[in-house]
C-alpha cells in the first residue's frame, strides 16, 4: 500500500496498482478495510468494499489496459473517496438498468445505491486528448 498525503484533511490517501484481472477482488477489499480501519470508519467498510469491487469489475470487463490504480482517500473529515484509474478514456461508465433475467449490468446500479455521489474524471495533460479516466465514488462519513 502506497501512502500519499492528501491536501487539507490530514489523512493520507492510499493507492495501489494491480493487473487488470478478475482475481484482484481480495486485494481491493483489503485496501478498503485497511484504510477505513486506520480512519476509524469500520461502519463504512462493507459499502466501501462493495463499491471498489464493482468499480474494478467494470474496469476489468470494459477496458483492455494492462493495469488499474485503486485509490482510497479521505479528502475531508466528512467524506471518503474510492477511485479506479484506467487508461481507457473513451470507455465511459454508463448507468444501465438491467432486466430481471440479465446476467450483467448491475455494477453501477449498486455503486449508485451505495454512494452518496459517483462519477468520473478524464485525466490528461492536453485538453481534448485524455490518456485515462478515474471512476470514483464518494461516501459520506457519518457517526455509527
Amino acid at each position: 500500500m502506497t501512502a500519499q498525503r492528501t491536501a487539507g484533511s490530514g489523512h493520507p490517501s492510499y493507492a495501489e496498482n494491480h493487473p487488470r484481472a478478475e482475481g484482484t477482488a481480495a486485494q481491493e477489499r483489503r485496501l478498503v478495510r485497511a484504510a477505513f480501519g486506520l480512519w476509524d470508519l469500520d461502519h463504512l467498510t462493507e459499502r466501501g468494499e462493495l463499491v471498489i469491487s464493482d468499480l474494478v469489475a467494470n474496469a476489468v470487463r470494459h477496458t483492455s489496459c494492462p493495469q488499474v490504480r485503486l485509490i482510497v482517500s479521505c479528502p475531508s473529515p466528512y467524506l471518503v473517496r474510492l477511485a479506479v484509474v484506467d487508461r481507457a478514456p473513451r470507455k465511459l461508465p454508463q448507468l444501465l438498468r438491467a432486466c430481471a433475467d440479465d446476467t450483467s449490468g448491475r455494477g453501477l446500479v449498486l455503486v449508485d445505491a451505495c454512494s452518496d455521489r459517483w462519477g468520473y474524471d478524464l485525466i490528461g495533460n492536453k485538453p481534448g486528448t485524455p490518456w485515462g479516466k478515474a471512476v470514483w465514488s464518494e461516501l459520506g462519513v457519518t457517526e455509527q
